[in-house]
């Protein structure tokens, strides 16, 4: 049987910018300037009714390998055991993809 993949459930609906999860990888990996596993993207101000939204989205990038070496010892990545809104959870695409279909507006991200 092929090992399970694993991913991130991001439900960007909730996430308040508030660059824990960058934070957190950064000092795991300990990465250069410039360099990061995970990034905050902003978006907006956006009209919506008579208001304006801001909108924030958790981005992993291609440096992003689930912090392999905490979870091999049983720990979520540092960027889900850091997020303050929790936003942010681990697992196999299989778990995952079933917490999607209960949450509108969330992103599944799972490397290579």
């Amino acid at each position: 049987m092929p090992e399970p993949r694993y991913g991130l459930l991001i439900d960007y609906a909730f996430c308040t910018g508030c660059h824990s999860c960058e934070i957190a990888c950064k000092q795991e990996h300990e990465l250069p300037v410039g360099v990061w596993g995970i990034r905050v993207i902003e978006v907006g101000p956006t009209p919506v009714g008579d208001r304006q939204m801001l909108y924030f989205f958790p981005f992993p990038t291609d440096n992003c390998n689930l912090c392999a070496q905490r979870v091999e010892k049983g720990l979520e990545p540092s960027c889900v055991k850091h997020c303050l809104s929790g936003v942010m959870k681990f697992g196999t695409v299989e778990e995952l993809a079933k917490l999607m279909r209960e949450k509108p507006m969330t992103v599944l991200w799972a490397p290579r």
